[in-house]
């Protein structure tokens, strides 16, 4: 696998993806902790392993990782991760074919709040439209039913269980395998797929608006 591409900070309206850096590390680590309850299968590390986490997420960038702290517009504050993961090249060229979109997770006040919506819009915007993929990947713990619905919901399709495919983040389950559900956006699909994702982020701003208009 290639190294490391440098990709720069994607301005939403909601929310900025800013790389990630140990300056984030401070608001990481409280949102961290806020509510843990939907993170049974994420990685998502505890206050005290904020450093250790960035540090881990940097030493992946050897691999292709493109990690970014979820930083909300609204105060500043970075209330989550994501990432450009598994960017796979085609054969004797040095233009990407695919890249997965990965290592995410939010603050449980974040949650339901757009953000997501709108940090896949950016990143599936500049996958699709800066680096002229074919194909954005997505997958989950096939047992994590709240992340495979929020993924459907982005327009995305589901291709199937792949059994034994990725390392288990779940608790007592470090070293082991987990089944991973599969889903894609192709560059054929993005066009529809974008403008219902951007209407989606569109009602989430105005509903945190209190219903006014832009």
């Amino acid at each position: 696998m290639r190294p490391f591409f440098e990709v720069p900070p994607l301005d939403g309206h909601l929310v900025r993806l800013e790389p990630l850096s140990v300056r984030h590390a401070a608001d990481l680590a409280a949102t961290a902790d806020e509510d843990r309850t939907s993170y049974d299968f994420t990685l998502v590390p505890h206050a005290d392993e904020v450093d250790g986490y960035i540090a881990a997420q940097h030493e992946r960038m050897a691999q292709g990782l493109v990690p970014f702290a979820q930083v909300r517009r609204s105060d500043g504050r970075a209330v989550g991760c994501t990432a450009f993961w598994d960017p796979r090249y085609w054969p004797g060229r040095e233009d990407l074919r695919a890249i997965e979109i990965g290592f995410t997770w939010l603050g449980a006040a974040a949650q339901g709040s757009g953000i997501n919506a709108e940090a896949k819009l950016l990143l599936m915007t500049y996958a699709f439209e800066t680096l002229a993929v074919s194909r954005v990947d997505l997958k989950t713990d096939a047992r994590n039913t709240r992340s495979r619905a929020a993924i459907a919901a982005l327009g995305a399709t589901f291709e199937g269980v792949l059994r034994g495919w990725s390392m288990s983040w779940a608790p007592g389950e470090s070293g082991q395998l987990r089944d991973s559900a599969m889903y894609s956006v192709l560059a054929v699909e993005w066009g529809g797929v974008k403008q219902a994702l951007a209407g989606r982020v569109d009602q989430q701003r105005s509903a945190a608006r209190g219903g006014r208009p832009a």
